[in-house]
């Protein structure tokens, strides 16, 4: 079955910045962790901005609270007492920084809480929708609902910076949010959806829409108002094409199943996501 569909797609250009950063928890009240580089890096006090320690490519470095601060274990064992609640560690420009088992992009900030250590990432927001895609989508889907998946995952980001901002960071990296497993899943073909579609983003009467999705709605999308009793204008029920998965999540939005049905039936990304989100306009983030 092939189908047929003709959208106007309506083209802004929004005042946000294509080159945004975004900060994405990785873990929230631990009393240790460890952070490594590929590259030479730094350990920097985000107090004051002064490099504290160099950090050594591919080396482990232990972290804990300390009573002065947060404490990282050096080559000869002892933990040294960095004297701030606030580090920044960095790697060169090519580089990544790792924690939780995985590699990530930009830079990773640890903060000394009440509730015990907090690390983010903090990275470009192209960056980081480079390890959301293949987190949320399997790379071997077909590239238009690869696409379509990275322009509704911008549109979310950006229409939900400062979500955790009481925990100190815009987003979680679990299904909360948005599922982020940093540069440890990219994959070649999720990256060209990115690129394909940078700083395109969905937009509703002016605004970036809250692009919500999941994996499956098990035959028909729901509106926002069954699952969280409140109306949005702009996500509406249709068939999602995914009834043999079941429903899988709260069912609003985009369906993941049904969007690579879809484009294997010769939607492209924008139709599709035309298609799942209701009067909504393609948006062009500026570039500097």
């Amino acid at each position: 079955m092939r189908f047929k569909l003709i959208i106007t797609i309506f083209v802004f250009i929004l005042c946000q910045n294509i080159s945004s950063a975004i900060t994405i928890g990785l873990s929230n009240g631990e009393r240790s962790t460890y952070i490594a580089v590929s590259e030479l890096g730094q350990a920097i006090d985000g107090m004051s901005g002064k490099t504290i320690l160099p950090i050594k490519e591919m080396c482990r470095y232990d972290i804990k609270e300390s009573r002065r601060g947060i404490a990282i274990r050096l080559d000869d064992g002892r933990f040294y007492n960095t004297g701030t609640d606030y580090l920044i560690i960095t790697s060169a420009p090519t580089g990544f920084v790792s924690t939780k088992e995985k590699w990530y992009r930009g830079n990773l900030i640890i903060k000394k809480t009440d509730d015990g250590l907090v690390v983010i990432n903090d990275i470009g927001l192209e960056d980081y929708l480079l390890g959301v895609v293949p987190s949320e989508m399997p790379s071997s889907w077909d590239i238009e609902a690869l696409k379509a998946q990275a322009i509704a995952a911008r549109s979310y980001a950006l229409a939900n910076l400062g979500k955790r901002s009481a925990l100190g960071f815009d987003l979680k990296d679990t299904a909360e949010d948005q599922v982020y497993k940093g540069a440890s899943s990219e994959k070649d073909r999720t990256t060209k959806a990115v690129l394909d579609t940078k700083g395109k983003v969905l937009v509703y009467q002016g605004k970036i829409i809250n692009a919500c999705y999941c994996a499956s709605a098990g035959g028909k999308t729901k509106l926002a108002s069954e699952v969280w009793n409140k109306e949005v204008p702009y996500i509406h029920s249709v068939l999602s094409y995914d009834d043999e998965v079941g429903k899988r999540g709260h069912g609003v939005g985009l369906s993941q199943y049904g969007a690579n049905f879809l484009a294997k039936n010769g939607y492209n990304a924008y139709q599709i996501l035309n298609y799942f989100y209701n009067n909504v306009a393609l948006g062009t983030l500026k570039s500097r």
